[in-house]
């Protein structure tokens, strides 16, 4: 195939994968995590990122020529390949969102063996067995759908129009990033973007207003106050800067305020606070 060839089927394979992938996410979200219909991930529309990159890189992994003379051996050292190559790419992406937009997409850090709470080996293993399935079950699939592709190019105008839709989807949400981090910068914390998105859900639920499905921040006061708001409803972890000055690392909504009470004294107000069991725990970094 030429280079243009290449890069037509790379957008194929991500399209799929990510509209795929987020069918797949609200699905689970639906019946057997969250029981709601819940919208997942950073985007608005019905897309997710992660699991395009996904599809790509494994079909692009399963063409590679691995020949040493047993079959299983040769579809373990691909799957293997799979499964890393996976959590590398899941990483990166957690990582860039951390560390550029102080945002954290998804939160693996009380699970056993988590790295900045980005990766740990339970997801790991999962994209393993993903990888297991995607080479001995969907990559028979994955080379039609591709050869049919290849033989009626002319779908690539669909691809476009999905492109050129997810550029304008991607332009907002990363707007609503910029604020985020706006106001991450100015408290020193990490927003929980799955976890902002649930306590604004909540509120609007006790309110009876309309959960909307797509616009998790509509109909709500202007974006600064809802994190203002909904700040009191965090709880903070405390960690040590490089000088060896406690920071507020990040904010992870957790339960809602508890009622207020008379004030003994007149003191300053503390922004966080973290009791000695949450000044043990790990730094983390978002799984969105």
């Amino acid at each position: 195939m030429s280079a243009v060839d290449v890069i037509l089927v790379l957008a194929f394979l991500f399209f799929v994968g990510s509209m795929g992938g987020w069918c797949l996410e609200v699905l689970f979200r639906r019946f057997f995590s969250a029981k709601k219909w819940i919208n997942p991930g950073f985007l608005t529309g019905p897309c997710l990122p992660l699991y395009g990159f996904g599809v790509a890189g494994l079909f692009g992994i399963s063409r590679i020529p691995i020949h040493t003379g047993y079959a299983w051996l040769d579809a373990t050292l691909i799957i293997l390949i799979m499964g890393v190559a996976m959590t590398v790419i899941e990483y990166i992406a957690g990582l860039i969102f951390i560390k550029g937009m102080k945002i954290k997409l998804w939160d693996y850090s009380n699970r056993w063996g988590n790295i900045q709470g980005i990766i740990c080996p339970l997801f790991s293993l999962f994209w393993l067995l993903v990888s297991a399935f995607f080479y001995f079950v969907m990559q028979g699939a994955v080379v039609e759908a591709v050869t049919w592709f290849v033989s009626n190019i002319e779908f690539a105008f669909v691809v476009g129009i999905f492109f050129g839709v997810f550029f304008v989807d991607f332009g907002h949400s990363m707007h609503l990033a910029t604020r985020m981090r706006k106001f991450a910068d100015e408290h020193g914390i990490i927003v929980h973007y799955e976890k902002l998105k649930e306590t604004l859900r909540e509120k609007r639920e006790a309110a009876k207003e309309k959960v909307g499905f797509v616009f998790p921040f509509e109909k709500l006061t202007e974006f600064k106050e809802q994190l203002a708001e909904t700040k009191e409803r965090f709880t903070a972890r405390m960690g040590k800067g490089k000088k060896g000055a406690p920071a507020a690392e990040e904010i992870a909504a957790t339960e809602a305020p508890a009622e207020p009470q008379a004030p003994a004294e007149a003191e300053p107000p503390v922004e966080a606070e973290a009791t000695p069991a949450e000044a043990e725990a790990p730094e983390s970094e978002e799984k969105q």
